[in-house]
């Protein structure tokens, strides 16, 4: 006879025993996973959410400017010793602690031209990294080429310009390849059109008026890269978008704290129930430790015995509970997210984690009934037959 035939065959015996720790751990096991995992889902879901607004870093000049302008209202600027930015300073960017952390840049440049009789604000930027800068832009047309020019749709109204027109802009002629549907900003007001082709017409290359950076991550330290970035471009005031950043940040730090303090919780009642069960299995089974005693087997194998009983239904209750856990987060997710596509994965680092947390907790819990079993005096648990 060995122990582990004893722990079996107590196992078969008392089946119902067996069952209630193995689901109160069950049920502990799968509330932390699919909490976690719901945690994790839907973090990665707010972050790509949040990475739609765009730019959140914005790297413009040194200035002493003193906007005069109220309600949308503007009635002009006085400006003192403006500067530009070279365009060559931004390839410093890459040389940041955290330049892993930049999706993209998109430098611009900005002047004033005579389109018929109106003035109109000419931006010049890189359309390739729009998606990132500008998520929410929808395009009738294309974006512009080198002679080409996407118009605002305020701009196309006041201008009447449509696809396919010609716009003279400072004796230079563009295509008009797009027209920019409203965005309720001043976008709707301007002609975009290639960097290099704006820099030309407004007499600027090699210069840009600011530049915009998009630190798309969950975690990037966006205080510290507008240091890093402002001792790398000294002649440029550096700004982050506070609200985009610190509202994601301060959202993903609740979710983490949340799912931290309910696992905690849950695995805590989980343990209780293991401790209550083992306490009344270890008093049933009096008489049957001190025929153990009476035999020959020492203390030691009795809290071998009830540790390895607890052992087997922890880990049964590990594997069981993450496939459970995993599949209740699949079902719960529409209910939390109107989002489509939000996928949940099997994480092998996840699986181990609570399969060792389950085993551990298991055998801590029995830890206390293993050990009043071994304390048992097998005279008196001999008198109990």
């Amino acid at each position: 006879m060995t122990l582990k035939s004893i722990v079996l065959s107590n196992l078969k015996r008392r089946k119902t025993k067996a069952a209630f720790i193995l689901v109160g751990l069950l049920i502990g096991v799968s509330a932390v996973v699919a909490f976690m995992s719901l945690v994790n889902a839907l973090t990665h879901d707010i972050n790509e959410k949040l990475e739609q607004y765009g730019a959140n870093i914005l790297v413009v000049p040194e200035t002493e400017n003193l906007s005069l302008s109220y309600g949308g209202l503007s009635l002009g600027g006085i400006s003192f010793d403006m500067q530009e930015i070279r365009q060559e300073s931004l390839a410093k960017l890459k040389s940041i602690k955290n330049a892993a952390n930049v999706a993209a840049v998109g430098p611009m440049v900005l002047g004033a031209i005579k389109v018929d009789s109106h003035n109109v604000l000419l931006a010049g930027m890189n359309f390739e990294v729009s998606r990132f800068l500008r998520p929410w832009w929808q395009v009738g047309g294309t974006f512009p080429g080198e002679d080409g020019v996407l118009v605002g749709s305020e701009a196309a109204r006041i201008l009447k310009l449509g696809l396919g027109d010609r716009v003279l802009a400072n004796h230079r002629g563009l295509t008009v390849t797009g027209i920019l549907d409203t965005t309720g900003s001043q976008d709707d007001q301007i002609l975009f059109v290639p960097l290099a082709t704006a820099q030309s017409i407004l007499g600027k290359e090699g210069r840009i008026s600011m530049a915009e950076v998009a630190a798309l991550c969950a975690g990037c330290p966006i205080e510290e890269m507008i240091r890093q970035i402002s001792e790398v471009i000294p002649g440029a005031k550096v700004m982050g978008i506070k609200q985009v950043v610190e509202g994601r940040m301060e959202t993903i730090h609740h979710f983490q704290k949340f799912g931290i303090g309910i696992s905690a919780l849950v695995m805590l009642v989980g343990g209780l129930v293991v401790l209550v069960t083992m306490m009344g299995s270890v008093r049933e089974r009096t008489s049957e430790f001190g025929i153990f005693r009476a035999i020959g087997f020492r203390r030691k194998h009795l809290i071998q015995i009830v540790l390895l009983e607890a052992g087997l239904i922890s880990a049964a209750a590990g594997v069981a509970g993450y496939f459970v856990g995993l599949g209740a987060t699949k079902a719960s997710i529409p209910l939390f997210t109107n989002s489509v596509g939000v996928a949940v994965h099997f994480s092998p680092a996840m699986a181990g984690g609570v399969f060792a947390l389950a085993v551990i907790l298991g055998l801590v819990s029995s830890a206390y009934p293993a050990l009043l079993a071994a304390k048992l005096d097998p005279n008196e648990a001999l008198r109990t037959l």
